[in-house]
Protein backbone atom coordinates (compact mmCIF):
# COMPACT_ATOMS: atom_id res chain seq x y z
CA UNK A 1 0.00 0.00 0.00
CA UNK A 2 1.47 3.34 -1.05
CA UNK A 3 1.74 5.97 1.67
CA UNK A 4 2.29 5.51 5.35
CA UNK A 5 -0.54 4.55 7.64
CA UNK A 6 -0.89 7.57 9.89
CA UNK A 7 -2.73 8.55 13.05
CA UNK A 8 -5.28 11.16 12.09
CA UNK A 9 -7.91 13.19 13.86
CA UNK A 10 -10.50 10.97 15.56
CA UNK A 11 -14.07 10.89 14.30
CA UNK A 12 -15.55 13.66 16.45
CA UNK A 13 -19.01 12.09 16.12
CA UNK A 14 -17.83 9.00 17.99
CA UNK A 15 -17.72 6.82 14.90
CA UNK A 16 -21.35 7.47 13.89
CA UNK A 17 -20.51 9.44 10.74
CA UNK A 18 -17.86 6.97 9.62
CA UNK A 19 -20.24 4.06 10.05
CA UNK A 20 -22.96 5.89 8.11
CA UNK A 21 -20.61 6.63 5.21
CA UNK A 22 -19.38 3.04 5.18
CA UNK A 23 -22.96 1.77 5.12
CA UNK A 24 -23.59 3.98 2.08
CA UNK A 25 -20.45 2.62 0.42
CA UNK A 26 -21.81 -0.89 1.02
CA UNK A 27 -25.12 0.11 -0.58
CA UNK A 28 -23.44 1.54 -3.70
CA UNK A 29 -20.78 -1.17 -4.03
CA UNK A 30 -22.84 -3.99 -5.68
CA UNK A 31 -24.18 -1.79 -8.51
CA UNK A 32 -22.78 -2.49 -11.98
CA UNK A 33 -21.81 0.97 -13.23
CA UNK A 34 -20.15 2.07 -16.42
CA UNK A 35 -19.84 5.37 -18.27
CA UNK A 36 -23.50 5.11 -19.32
CA UNK A 37 -26.51 3.01 -18.44
CA UNK A 38 -28.98 2.12 -15.75
CA UNK A 39 -26.28 1.40 -13.15
CA UNK A 40 -25.26 5.07 -13.17
CA UNK A 41 -28.88 6.16 -12.87
CA UNK A 42 -29.49 3.81 -9.95
CA UNK A 43 -26.37 5.15 -8.24
CA UNK A 44 -27.44 8.76 -8.70
CA UNK A 45 -30.93 8.01 -7.37
CA UNK A 46 -29.37 6.69 -4.17
CA UNK A 47 -27.25 9.84 -3.86
CA UNK A 48 -30.38 11.89 -4.60
CA UNK A 49 -31.98 10.29 -1.56
CA UNK A 50 -29.31 11.95 0.61
CA UNK A 51 -28.92 15.35 -1.11
CA UNK A 52 -31.01 17.34 -3.61
CA UNK A 53 -29.50 16.25 -6.92
CA UNK A 54 -30.31 17.40 -10.44
CA UNK A 55 -29.90 14.53 -12.90
CA UNK A 56 -28.89 15.36 -16.47
CA UNK A 57 -28.97 13.22 -19.61
CA UNK A 58 -26.69 13.83 -22.61
CA UNK A 59 -27.90 11.89 -25.69
CA UNK A 60 -25.82 9.34 -27.57
CA UNK A 61 -23.95 10.92 -30.47
CA UNK A 62 -23.58 14.35 -28.86
CA UNK A 63 -20.28 15.93 -29.87
CA UNK A 64 -18.25 16.88 -26.78
CA UNK A 65 -15.13 18.75 -27.86
CA UNK A 66 -12.98 16.05 -29.52
CA UNK A 67 -15.19 13.25 -28.14
CA UNK A 68 -18.65 11.85 -28.72
CA UNK A 69 -21.11 10.37 -26.25
CA UNK A 70 -21.08 6.61 -27.01
CA UNK A 71 -24.08 4.31 -27.27
CA UNK A 72 -25.68 3.53 -23.93
CA UNK A 73 -24.56 0.16 -22.54
CA UNK A 74 -26.62 -2.10 -20.32
CA UNK A 75 -25.96 -5.67 -19.26
CA UNK A 76 -28.43 -8.36 -18.21
CA UNK A 77 -26.38 -11.57 -17.98
CA UNK A 78 -23.10 -13.04 -19.20
CA UNK A 79 -21.38 -16.41 -18.75
CA UNK A 80 -18.99 -19.00 -20.17
CA UNK A 81 -20.03 -22.69 -19.89
CA UNK A 82 -18.31 -25.90 -20.96
CA UNK A 83 -19.85 -28.70 -23.02
CA UNK A 84 -21.39 -30.20 -19.88
CA UNK A 85 -23.06 -26.95 -18.85
CA UNK A 86 -20.59 -26.27 -16.05
CA UNK A 87 -19.95 -22.55 -15.52
CA UNK A 88 -16.39 -21.31 -15.95
CA UNK A 89 -17.24 -17.67 -15.29
CA UNK A 90 -20.54 -15.95 -14.50
CA UNK A 91 -21.21 -12.21 -14.41
CA UNK A 92 -23.87 -12.86 -11.76
CA UNK A 93 -21.10 -13.81 -9.30
CA UNK A 94 -19.18 -10.52 -9.62
CA UNK A 95 -19.57 -7.40 -11.76
CA UNK A 96 -15.86 -7.44 -12.63
CA UNK A 97 -16.19 -10.80 -14.41
CA UNK A 98 -17.30 -8.99 -17.58
CA UNK A 99 -15.22 -6.45 -19.49
CA UNK A 100 -17.25 -3.25 -19.23
CA UNK A 101 -18.98 -2.30 -22.49
CA UNK A 102 -18.71 -5.83 -23.92
CA UNK A 103 -20.84 -6.10 -27.04
CA UNK A 104 -23.57 -8.78 -27.32
CA UNK A 105 -22.24 -12.28 -28.06
CA UNK A 106 -23.68 -15.78 -28.52
CA UNK A 107 -20.96 -18.12 -29.74
CA UNK A 108 -19.35 -21.52 -29.33
CA UNK A 109 -15.55 -21.34 -29.18
CA UNK A 110 -12.64 -23.68 -28.61
CA UNK A 111 -10.23 -22.96 -25.78
CA UNK A 112 -7.66 -21.09 -27.88
CA UNK A 113 -10.23 -18.69 -29.36
CA UNK A 114 -11.81 -18.17 -25.95
CA UNK A 115 -8.47 -17.53 -24.25
CA UNK A 116 -7.93 -14.41 -26.42
CA UNK A 117 -10.94 -12.86 -24.65
CA UNK A 118 -9.95 -13.76 -21.08
CA UNK A 119 -8.11 -11.50 -18.63
CA UNK A 120 -6.41 -12.49 -15.37
CA UNK A 121 -3.82 -11.23 -12.86
CA UNK A 122 -1.06 -13.88 -12.74
CA UNK A 123 0.67 -12.10 -9.82
CA UNK A 124 -2.56 -12.21 -7.81
CA UNK A 125 -4.20 -15.49 -8.82
CA UNK A 126 -7.18 -15.08 -6.49
CA UNK A 127 -8.18 -11.59 -7.70
CA UNK A 128 -10.44 -10.64 -10.61
CA UNK A 129 -9.12 -7.74 -12.72
CA UNK A 130 -11.22 -4.75 -13.80
CA UNK A 131 -11.07 -4.12 -17.56
CA UNK A 132 -13.02 -1.85 -19.93
CA UNK A 133 -13.58 -1.43 -23.65
CA UNK A 134 -15.63 1.75 -23.93
CA UNK A 135 -14.77 2.80 -27.47
CA UNK A 136 -13.86 -0.49 -29.18
CA UNK A 137 -16.49 -3.01 -30.22
CA UNK A 138 -15.28 -6.18 -28.55
CA UNK A 139 -16.07 -8.38 -25.57
CA UNK A 140 -14.22 -10.18 -22.82
CA UNK A 141 -14.32 -11.86 -19.43
CA UNK A 142 -12.15 -11.40 -16.35
CA UNK A 143 -11.49 -14.27 -13.97
CA UNK A 144 -9.20 -15.47 -11.24
CA UNK A 145 -5.94 -16.76 -12.68
CA UNK A 146 -6.26 -19.98 -10.69
CA UNK A 147 -9.55 -20.69 -12.53
CA UNK A 148 -7.80 -20.33 -15.87
CA UNK A 149 -6.06 -23.63 -15.14
CA UNK A 150 -9.41 -25.41 -15.41
CA UNK A 151 -9.74 -24.38 -19.05
CA UNK A 152 -9.92 -27.58 -21.14
CA UNK A 153 -10.05 -27.89 -24.92
CA UNK A 154 -13.70 -26.95 -25.20
CA UNK A 155 -15.98 -26.22 -26.84
CA UNK A 156 -17.37 -23.37 -24.69
CA UNK A 157 -20.69 -21.61 -24.95
CA UNK A 158 -20.24 -17.85 -24.59
CA UNK A 159 -23.15 -15.56 -23.75
CA UNK A 160 -23.06 -11.79 -23.33
CA UNK A 161 -26.62 -10.54 -23.10
CA UNK A 162 -25.90 -6.81 -23.35
CA UNK A 163 -27.18 -3.89 -25.38
CA UNK A 164 -25.41 -1.01 -27.10
CA UNK A 165 -28.10 1.36 -28.29
CA UNK A 166 -29.07 5.00 -28.59
CA UNK A 167 -29.62 6.39 -25.13
CA UNK A 168 -27.68 8.89 -23.07
CA UNK A 169 -24.90 9.58 -20.61
CA UNK A 170 -26.14 10.49 -17.12
CA UNK A 171 -24.55 12.77 -14.53
CA UNK A 172 -25.80 14.51 -11.42
CA UNK A 173 -25.02 17.70 -9.55
CA UNK A 174 -26.04 19.22 -6.25
CA UNK A 175 -25.87 23.01 -5.93
CA UNK A 176 -25.66 24.59 -2.48
CA UNK A 177 -26.22 28.29 -3.03
CA UNK A 178 -24.09 30.74 -1.06
CA UNK A 179 -24.23 34.50 -0.54
CA UNK A 180 -22.00 35.03 -3.59
CA UNK A 181 -22.00 33.63 -7.12
CA UNK A 182 -18.35 32.57 -6.75
CA UNK A 183 -18.23 28.77 -6.84
CA UNK A 184 -16.32 25.89 -5.33
CA UNK A 185 -16.43 22.85 -7.62
CA UNK A 186 -16.32 19.35 -6.11
CA UNK A 187 -16.10 16.39 -8.50
CA UNK A 188 -16.42 12.62 -8.01
CA UNK A 189 -16.50 10.00 -10.77
CA UNK A 190 -19.36 7.48 -10.68
CA UNK A 191 -18.54 4.93 -13.38
CA UNK A 192 -16.63 2.11 -11.64
CA UNK A 193 -18.50 -1.11 -10.72
CA UNK A 194 -17.91 -2.93 -7.44
CA UNK A 195 -14.68 -1.16 -6.52
CA UNK A 196 -15.07 0.07 -2.95
CA UNK A 197 -12.20 2.55 -2.85
CA UNK A 198 -12.17 3.51 -6.54
CA UNK A 199 -14.47 5.31 -6.47
CA UNK A 200 -17.38 4.30 -4.27
CA UNK A 201 -15.56 5.90 -1.34
CA UNK A 202 -15.21 9.19 -3.23
CA UNK A 203 -18.91 9.28 -4.11
CA UNK A 204 -19.90 8.53 -0.51
CA UNK A 205 -17.60 11.15 1.04
CA UNK A 206 -18.74 13.73 -1.55
CA UNK A 207 -22.37 12.94 -0.66
CA UNK A 208 -21.79 13.42 3.07
CA UNK A 209 -19.80 16.59 2.35
CA UNK A 210 -22.73 17.97 0.34
CA UNK A 211 -25.08 17.17 3.25
CA UNK A 212 -22.82 19.08 5.62
CA UNK A 213 -22.41 22.01 3.22
CA UNK A 214 -26.18 22.41 3.07
CA UNK A 215 -26.49 22.44 6.87
CA UNK A 216 -25.59 26.13 7.32
CA UNK A 217 -25.17 29.34 5.27
CA UNK A 218 -22.08 29.58 3.07
CA UNK A 219 -20.17 32.44 1.47
CA UNK A 220 -19.40 30.47 -1.69
CA UNK A 221 -21.80 28.52 -3.87
CA UNK A 222 -20.83 24.83 -3.90
CA UNK A 223 -21.41 22.65 -6.95
CA UNK A 224 -20.96 18.92 -6.26
CA UNK A 225 -20.84 16.86 -9.47
CA UNK A 226 -21.10 13.08 -9.82
CA UNK A 227 -20.18 12.12 -13.39
CA UNK A 228 -18.63 9.25 -15.33
CA UNK A 229 -14.87 9.64 -15.73
CA UNK A 230 -13.48 11.65 -18.66
CA UNK A 231 -16.49 11.75 -20.99
CA UNK A 232 -18.73 12.76 -18.08
CA UNK A 233 -16.53 15.63 -16.93
CA UNK A 234 -16.15 16.77 -20.54
CA UNK A 235 -19.94 16.81 -20.93
CA UNK A 236 -20.22 18.87 -17.75
CA UNK A 237 -17.52 21.30 -18.93
CA UNK A 238 -19.17 21.82 -22.31
CA UNK A 239 -22.58 22.47 -20.77
CA UNK A 240 -21.17 24.85 -18.15
CA UNK A 241 -18.47 26.62 -20.15
CA UNK A 242 -20.07 30.03 -19.77
CA UNK A 243 -20.10 29.88 -15.96
CA UNK A 244 -16.57 28.52 -15.44
CA UNK A 245 -15.23 32.00 -14.66
CA UNK A 246 -17.14 31.75 -11.36
CA UNK A 247 -15.04 28.78 -10.17
CA UNK A 248 -12.61 30.04 -7.55
CA UNK A 249 -11.56 26.69 -6.06
CA UNK A 250 -12.11 23.03 -6.80
CA UNK A 251 -11.35 19.48 -5.69
CA UNK A 252 -11.63 16.11 -7.34
CA UNK A 253 -12.51 13.55 -4.64
CA UNK A 254 -11.51 9.89 -5.03
CA UNK A 255 -9.90 6.93 -3.23
CA UNK A 256 -10.80 8.19 0.25
CA UNK A 257 -11.32 4.98 2.23
CA UNK A 258 -8.00 3.08 2.11
CA UNK A 259 -5.29 3.10 4.83
CA UNK A 260 -2.83 5.42 3.04
CA UNK A 261 -2.10 8.95 4.17
CA UNK A 262 -4.20 11.74 2.68
CA UNK A 263 -2.64 12.94 -0.57
CA UNK A 264 -3.25 16.24 -2.34
CA UNK A 265 -2.36 16.59 -6.02
CA UNK A 266 -1.66 20.20 -6.97
CA UNK A 267 -3.04 22.23 -9.84
CA UNK A 268 -0.72 22.54 -12.89
CA UNK A 269 0.85 25.78 -11.63
CA UNK A 270 1.00 24.68 -7.99
CA UNK A 271 0.25 28.31 -7.08
CA UNK A 272 -3.54 28.36 -6.90
CA UNK A 273 -5.15 29.31 -3.59
CA UNK A 274 -6.59 25.81 -3.26
CA UNK A 275 -3.01 24.49 -3.39
CA UNK A 276 -2.05 26.68 -0.42
CA UNK A 277 -5.19 25.74 1.49
CA UNK A 278 -4.84 22.00 0.96
CA UNK A 279 -1.13 22.11 1.79
CA UNK A 280 -1.90 23.92 5.06
CA UNK A 281 -4.76 21.58 6.05
CA UNK A 282 -2.84 18.38 5.31
CA UNK A 283 0.09 19.65 7.41
CA UNK A 284 -2.08 20.34 10.46
CA UNK A 285 -1.44 17.79 13.22
CA UNK A 286 -2.25 14.99 13.38
CA UNK A 287 -3.07 14.52 9.64
CA UNK A 288 0.51 14.28 8.32
CA UNK A 289 -0.72 14.19 4.74
CA UNK A 290 1.41 14.72 1.67
CA UNK A 291 1.37 16.96 -1.41
CA UNK A 292 2.38 15.78 -4.88
CA UNK A 293 2.85 17.80 -8.09
CA UNK A 294 0.44 17.84 -10.97
CA UNK A 295 0.81 15.42 -13.83
CA UNK A 296 -1.58 14.98 -16.78
CA UNK A 297 -2.58 11.46 -15.71
CA UNK A 298 -5.15 10.57 -13.13
CA UNK A 299 -8.83 11.38 -12.75
CA UNK A 300 -11.01 14.28 -13.90
CA UNK A 301 -8.49 16.92 -12.88
CA UNK A 302 -6.98 16.12 -16.30
CA UNK A 303 -10.05 17.60 -18.00
CA UNK A 304 -10.81 20.39 -15.52
CA UNK A 305 -7.20 21.61 -15.59
CA UNK A 306 -6.65 21.14 -19.34
CA UNK A 307 -5.15 24.25 -21.00
CA UNK A 308 -8.42 25.47 -22.50
CA UNK A 309 -10.07 25.61 -19.04
CA UNK A 310 -7.20 25.85 -16.54
CA UNK A 311 -9.54 25.69 -13.56
CA UNK A 312 -8.04 26.00 -10.06
CA UNK A 313 -8.86 22.37 -9.20
CA UNK A 314 -6.67 20.00 -7.19
CA UNK A 315 -7.32 16.41 -6.21
CA UNK A 316 -7.71 14.81 -2.78
CA UNK A 317 -7.16 11.07 -2.35
CA UNK A 318 -5.46 8.70 0.01
CA UNK A 319 -3.52 6.31 -2.21
CA UNK A 320 -3.12 7.54 -5.78
CA UNK A 321 -4.53 5.89 -8.88
CA UNK A 322 -2.53 2.73 -9.54
CA UNK A 323 -0.72 3.24 -6.24
CA UNK A 324 -2.03 0.31 -4.20
CA UNK A 325 -1.94 -3.42 -4.98
CA UNK A 326 -5.72 -3.88 -4.92
CA UNK A 327 -6.29 -1.11 -7.51
CA UNK A 328 -8.68 -2.12 -10.32
CA UNK A 329 -9.28 -5.60 -8.95
CA UNK A 330 -11.82 -7.52 -6.89
CA UNK A 331 -9.53 -7.03 -3.87
CA UNK A 332 -10.69 -3.39 -3.82
CA UNK A 333 -13.64 -4.51 -1.72
CA UNK A 334 -15.51 -3.42 1.39
CA UNK A 335 -12.76 -4.77 3.65
CA UNK A 336 -10.26 -2.29 2.16
CA UNK A 337 -12.19 0.81 3.22
CA UNK A 338 -12.93 1.53 6.86
CA UNK A 339 -15.38 3.82 8.66
CA UNK A 340 -12.49 5.51 10.46
CA UNK A 341 -10.66 6.47 7.25
CA UNK A 342 -13.85 7.61 5.54
CA UNK A 343 -14.69 9.84 8.51
CA UNK A 344 -11.15 11.29 8.56
CA UNK A 345 -11.33 12.01 4.83
CA UNK A 346 -14.63 13.83 5.32
CA UNK A 347 -13.13 15.78 8.22
CA UNK A 348 -10.22 16.91 6.01
CA UNK A 349 -12.71 18.03 3.33
CA UNK A 350 -14.67 19.97 5.95
CA UNK A 351 -11.50 21.66 7.18
CA UNK A 352 -10.54 22.65 3.63
CA UNK A 353 -14.00 24.20 3.26
CA UNK A 354 -13.57 26.01 6.61
CA UNK A 355 -10.39 27.64 5.33
CA UNK A 356 -11.88 28.41 1.90
CA UNK A 357 -14.83 30.12 3.61
CA UNK A 358 -12.69 32.04 6.11
CA UNK A 359 -9.80 33.05 3.91
CA UNK A 360 -9.69 36.49 2.36
CA UNK A 361 -7.70 39.66 1.85
CA UNK A 362 -8.13 42.86 3.81
CA UNK A 363 -6.95 46.45 3.73
CA UNK A 364 -5.79 48.19 6.90
CA UNK A 365 -7.87 51.38 7.28
CA UNK A 366 -5.51 52.86 9.89
CA UNK A 367 -2.07 51.92 8.54
CA UNK A 368 0.04 54.77 9.97
CA UNK A 369 1.33 53.22 13.13
CA UNK A 370 -0.65 50.85 15.30
CA UNK A 371 -4.24 51.88 15.98
CA UNK A 372 -5.32 52.05 19.62
CA UNK A 373 -6.75 48.59 20.07
CA UNK A 374 -7.37 49.08 23.79
CA UNK A 375 -9.62 52.06 23.14
CA UNK A 376 -11.75 49.79 21.02
CA UNK A 377 -11.87 47.00 23.59
CA UNK A 378 -9.57 44.79 21.52
CA UNK A 379 -6.47 44.78 23.73
CA UNK A 380 -5.78 43.80 27.36
CA UNK A 381 -5.96 46.57 29.95
CA UNK A 382 -2.75 45.60 31.77
CA UNK A 383 0.56 46.21 29.97
CA UNK A 384 4.00 44.72 30.47
CA UNK A 385 2.98 41.19 29.47
CA UNK A 386 3.51 39.23 26.29
CA UNK A 387 0.44 39.63 24.05
CA UNK A 388 -1.98 36.76 24.02
CA UNK A 389 -2.64 34.74 20.89
CA UNK A 390 -5.70 36.84 20.02
CA UNK A 391 -3.81 40.09 20.38
CA UNK A 392 -0.80 38.82 18.44
CA UNK A 393 -3.14 37.70 15.68
CA UNK A 394 -4.63 41.19 15.49
CA UNK A 395 -1.18 42.80 15.33
CA UNK A 396 -0.02 40.41 12.61
CA UNK A 397 -3.22 40.92 10.62
CA UNK A 398 -2.96 44.70 10.79
CA UNK A 399 0.72 44.66 9.82
CA UNK A 400 0.21 42.47 6.72
CA UNK A 401 -3.18 43.62 5.43
CA UNK A 402 -2.63 45.99 2.53
CA UNK A 403 -4.97 44.20 0.15
CA UNK A 404 -2.63 41.55 -1.27
CA UNK A 405 -1.77 39.12 1.53
CA UNK A 406 -4.36 36.51 2.44
CA UNK A 407 -5.27 35.50 5.98
CA UNK A 408 -3.81 32.07 5.26
CA UNK A 409 -0.52 33.70 4.23
CA UNK A 410 -0.52 35.62 7.52
CA UNK A 411 -1.22 32.47 9.51
CA UNK A 412 1.67 30.65 7.83
CA UNK A 413 4.11 33.56 8.23
CA UNK A 414 3.19 34.24 11.86
CA UNK A 415 3.00 30.61 12.95
CA UNK A 416 -0.41 31.32 14.43
CA UNK A 417 -3.34 29.07 13.65
CA UNK A 418 -5.58 30.06 10.77
CA UNK A 419 -8.63 30.23 13.05
CA UNK A 420 -6.91 32.80 15.30
CA UNK A 421 -6.02 35.03 12.35
CA UNK A 422 -9.49 34.69 10.80
CA UNK A 423 -11.17 35.61 14.10
CA UNK A 424 -8.82 38.56 14.54
CA UNK A 425 -9.72 39.86 11.09
CA UNK A 426 -13.42 39.64 11.91
CA UNK A 427 -12.93 41.56 15.16
CA UNK A 428 -10.88 44.22 13.39
CA UNK A 429 -13.43 44.52 10.62
CA UNK A 430 -16.21 45.05 13.15
CA UNK A 431 -14.06 47.76 14.76
CA UNK A 432 -13.73 49.40 11.30
CA UNK A 433 -9.99 48.93 11.22
CA UNK A 434 -10.05 46.52 8.28
CA UNK A 435 -12.05 46.35 5.07
CA UNK A 436 -12.41 43.17 3.02
CA UNK A 437 -10.97 43.32 -0.49
CA UNK A 438 -13.00 41.67 -3.25
CA UNK A 439 -11.43 38.50 -4.60
CA UNK A 440 -10.08 38.62 -8.13
CA UNK A 441 -8.74 35.96 -10.48
CA UNK A 442 -5.01 35.39 -10.24
CA UNK A 443 -2.83 37.26 -12.71
CA UNK A 444 -1.81 33.95 -14.20
CA UNK A 445 -5.40 32.88 -14.91
CA UNK A 446 -6.39 36.33 -16.17
CA UNK A 447 -3.46 36.32 -18.61
CA UNK A 448 -4.38 32.93 -20.03
CA UNK A 449 -8.18 33.29 -20.05
CA UNK A 450 -9.62 32.62 -23.45
CA UNK A 451 -12.52 34.54 -25.02
CA UNK A 452 -15.93 33.14 -24.30
CA UNK A 453 -17.32 30.99 -27.10
CA UNK A 454 -20.14 32.31 -29.23
CA UNK A 455 -23.58 31.34 -27.99
CA UNK A 456 -25.07 28.42 -29.91
CA UNK A 457 -28.71 27.43 -29.95
CA UNK A 458 -29.46 24.45 -27.71
CA UNK A 459 -31.09 21.46 -29.29
CA UNK A 460 -33.90 19.79 -27.44
CA UNK A 461 -32.36 16.47 -28.40
CA UNK A 462 -29.12 17.29 -26.60
CA UNK A 463 -30.46 18.52 -23.28
CA UNK A 464 -32.80 16.69 -20.96
CA UNK A 465 -32.86 17.48 -17.24
CA UNK A 466 -35.08 15.78 -14.71
CA UNK A 467 -34.76 18.49 -12.07
CA UNK A 468 -33.56 22.08 -11.99
CA UNK A 469 -30.04 22.53 -10.64
CA UNK A 470 -30.91 25.69 -8.80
Amino acid sequence: MEGAVVSEAPDRDGGRVGRAIHAFVAELYPICRSITGDGVRRTLRLIQREVPLAIHEVPTGTRVFDWEVPPEWNIRRASVRDRHGRVLVDFADHNLHLVSYSEPVRATLDADDLRAHLHTLPDHPDWIPYRTSYYSRTWGFCLRHRDLGALADGPYDVLVDSSLARGSLTYGEAVITGTTRDEVLLFAHCCHPSLANDNTSGMAVATWLARWLASEPRRFTYRVVFAPGTIGSLCWLQRNERRLSRVRHGLVLALLGDPSALTYKQTPSGRAEIDDIARYVLAEPPRAGRVIPFEPYGYDERQLCSPGFDLPVGRLTRAVNGGYPEYHSSADDLALVTPERLAQSLEACRRIVDVIEGNGRYRNLSPKGEPRLGARGLYGSVGGREPKTRERAMLWTLSRSMGETSLLDIAVQSGLGFDAVRDAARDLERARLLRAVAAAPSAERAATRRPRPARRPRSRRTSRTTRSAR
